[in-house]
């Protein structure tokens, strides 16, 4: 367990860097990218704002998984992984990356619907593989908390 309470504060400024990155991404850079191509092809008006919602949200959901990462580490240092309370966080994860899920899915839908070439369909389809991967690996994390949970309140019974 040290070496997990000593990985903490490492990987807690990544996720600061992260969030901070990924505030930036939703408010600067894909809506500047979204109305510059808008001034390019005016004929891509209507797109625009939905591409913008599907993107922001998605970003949400990653940030979403920040802070119950976050909030998880704390319990890791706090030694109060195995309790009950950690459950709603994992929750929390396991619901974020299925609504990513749910929003990559609508977007590789309507891409792939619309798309010329496969390259932007293939490539939504490696990324909703990965996602996919991810939430069944969370649902999969979080019986184990469960388990882990059970097994420690047992043995601390037992003590």
């Amino acid at each position: 367990m040290d070496l997990a309470r000593r990985a903490v504060l490492p990987l807690r400024l990544l996720l600061v860097v992260a969030f901070g990155l990924l505030l930036l991404l939703q408010t600067f850079s894909i809506p500047g990218q979204l109305a510059y191509e808008a001034e390019q092809d005016p004929s891509v008006g209507a797109e625009r704002w939905v591409l913008l919602a599907v993107l922001v949200l998605g970003l949400a959901c990653v940030q979403v998984v920040i802070v119950c990462t976050w909030r998880l580490l704390g319990m890791v240092q706090a030694d109060r992984i195995f309790s009950p309370a950690a459950f709603r966080w994992v929750d929390g994860i396991v619901v974020a990356v299925f609504a990513g899920c749910a929003l990559l899915t609508g977007l590789f839908l309507w891409v792939g619907s619309t798309a010329d070439d496969p390259g932007a369909p293939l490539l939504l389809l490696v990324v909703l593989t990965a996602a996919g991967v991810l939430a069944l690996l969370m649902v999969v994390m979080r019986a184990l908390l469960v388990q882990a949970t059970s097994l420690r309140t047992d043995l601390d019974a037992v003590i």
